[in-house]
């Protein structure tokens, strides 16, 4: 089996790539810029078309949340009409699409978790783009499975996980926000359950449960308590450490606002797919273990 994953750069495409290595029964070619360029359309079946991919993973996207209040049409190009491009180029070559999508489609005002038939209600441009994507991709492949996810991180890119432990490498104190929480999910885990998806893709061609699902990391904490539970971790590895001091969100303000309440349930993609994330607690300390190490390697 042959996966085709764009963003060649990115956390899920990296966590991809390494856990097909040694593997017969699957290969990820990952494709990226300049053959793919979700902001150029015209790129977009070319690349694919050259990968012969059995299924298409759509996981590049534009992700500066902040940064996207400011460029809101190139969110949209890449988000929106280039995922609907990725998802249409793997219609003619008569494949699935697996796409990547957010919680940001949410506005955080539930209490509990979000479930796929949750009314959505983006509070800013990147969560209306990620949203207007879902709607081109459904609409471009009816065999598709746009999986919902929520604060990533992995030993890979730029994201959290790293951000603290390289702040805690030159600080004794950080401020995070304590009011907004959700479900850490490592993109290693997201890896492992889109070639768990992909193999029952595989195995039965009667396949018929296409449409929005969520995928998170087991158990929900706040930012601050996973600033935390990080850096203790790092600590006890022999890695940075320091002291994190809870704020309100009303404290940090950001172009962009933030959902308060991330949480999403999985319990819908684990029955369909007999597949659950470990507790975020034991992923979280495998990607702090190797990002740690790996600081220790190179003498930072």
């Amino acid at each position: 089996m042959r996966l085709a994953v764009t963003g060649r750069e990115g956390q899920v495409a990296a966590s991809l790539v390494e856990a097909a290595r040694g593997r017969d029964d699957v290969e990820v070619v990952a494709v990226g810029r300049p053959a793919l360029d979700l902001a150029r359309p015209d790129t977009v079946f070319a690349a694919l078309e050259a990968a012969r991919p059995d299924i298409v993973v759509s996981a590049a996207a534009y992700t500066a949340v902040d940064q996207a209040e400011d460029e809101k049409d190139l969110a949209f190009a890449v988000n929106a009409t280039g995922a609907g491009k990725v998802a249409e180029a793997a219609a003619r070559l008569g494949v699935p699409v697996i796409h990547l999508s957010t919680d940001y489609v949410f506005d955080g005002t539930k209490d509990g978790a979000y479930v796929e038939t949750d009314p959505t209600a983006p509070l800013g441009v990147y969560g209306a783009s990620k949203l207007a994507g879902e709607e081109a991709v459904a609409a471009a492949n009816p065999r598709h499975l746009i999986l919902r996810t929520a604060w990533v991180y992995s030993p890979f890119g730029r994201n959290f996980v790293k951000t603290m432990l390289r702040l805690a490498a030159d600080r004794d104190e950080i401020p995070v926000v304590a009011d907004q929480w959700g479900n850490p999910t490592s993109a290693l885990d997201i890896a492992a359950a889109i070639l768990h998806a992909a193999a029952k893709l595989r195995d039965d061609r009667n396949f018929a449960a296409f449409g929005v699902y969520h995928l998170a990391g087991t158990g929900e904490i706040n930012w601050s308590g996973f600033a935390r539970h990080i850096l203790d971790t790092s600590q006890a590895l022999g890695g940075p450490h320091a002291r994190i001091l809870d704020i309100a969100t009303a404290d940090y303000p950001t172009k962009a606002r933030r959902p308060a309440n991330s949480r999403l349930s999985s319990a819908k993609s684990a029955a369909a797919f007999r597949w659950t994330a470990p507790d975020w607690r034991e992923s979280t300390g495998a990607a702090v273990g190797r990002i740690v190490a790996d600081r220790s390697a190179s003498g930072r």
